[in-house]
């Protein structure tokens, strides 16, 4: 699914995403629901970068509440990987920046741009007024959970933030 968001670009830099387990919902710019089973995804784009929730329904298993966003205070910086325990869902992250040239960067974005357009379960998000500022997620299910795949660009610094998750 693909969505030209009606807002202006918000994250000013890489450096400024954080990242947090069981924020509510947070305003978004664009939601894409998807279901795997019984298993409930929501791929959320914000102002400020991403969250995603996932709801495995009645049952007593704890939902999963992933941010990645410029959240003053309510963030830790955007660690390279993390791993916990969520209730009865084992959670891993990881997060790399990159930086390109010009022609890579434009290339890099294009290619996010026509991975998260084509998936089946992908949502892209492009900012209005600003070439190459995009937010993009992909899921896919993953045995009784789900592994994600975002991307946030920064065209200003020609850096990208790609991020992977998996609750199982």
């Amino acid at each position: 699914m693909h969505a030209t968001l009606t807002t202006t670009y918000s994250d000013t830099r890489a450096d400024g995403l954080g990242w947090c387990l069981g924020l509510p919902r947070l305003p978004a710019l664009a939601v894409r629901n998807v279901e795997f089973g019984g298993l409930k995804l929501e791929l959320r784009l914000l102002g400020a970068s991403h969250q995603m929730l996932i709801d495995a329904g009645p049952g007593g298993v704890e939902p999963v509440s992933e941010t990645v966003a410029c959240v003053s205070g309510a963030a830790t910086p955007l660690p390279a990987r993390a791993a916990t325990r969520l209730g009865r869902w084992e959670y891993e992250f990881t997060a790399l920046t990159q930086s390109f040239g010009d022609t890579a960067f434009v290339a890099r974005v294009r290619e996010i741009v026509a991975l998260a357009s084509a998936h089946e379960h992908g949502l892209i998000g492009e900012y209005p007024g600003l070439p190459y500022a995009v937010t993009a997620m992909v899921v896919e299910r993953a045995g009784a959970g789900a592994t994600w795949s975002t991307w946030h660009t920064y065209p200003q610094e020609r850096r990208i933030v790609s991020t992977r998750s998996r609750a199982m």
